[in-house]
């Protein structure tokens, strides 16, 4: 019986181990082939530049942080009170609320 306890031990633990190393060969490959792809289109002429809305992004980022961690920090507060266990729900209620900030600060500078 005991034999069977440490073989579940070793296969549990081998689990995440081999989650990790697939993961960071998917990964690689993705950005193996998209170096690939984005040379082959320089080479051809072809690329364009993508373009990133920083704004949209920071404001989506910023409530989804906020919101989970505002909820993950009242939980943790009800679940095991004023403990260092708290931080996980306090940093991204702080993450959050500072990609909101940037948002409201560069959104007020845009406006003429």
């Amino acid at each position: 019986m005991e034999q069977q306890a440490t073989v579940a031990q070793i296969i549990v633990s081998i689990i995440p181990i081999v989650g990790i190393v697939m993961g960071s060969v998917v990964v690689f490959f993705y950005l193996l082939w998209s170096h690939k792809r984005r040379t082959l289109l320089i080479k051809a002429g072809q690329y364009k530049h993508p373009v990133f809305d920083l704004l949209a992004f920071s404001l989506l980022a910023g409530l989804l942080l906020a919101a989970v961690g505002l909820a993950l920090t009242i939980f943790l507060v009800l679940a095991i009170g004023l403990n260092f266990g708290l931080l996980g729900g306090i940093i991204p209620l702080a993450t959050g609320t500072g990609l909101l900030a940037y948002y409201g600060i560069k959104r007020c500078d845009r406006s003429p």
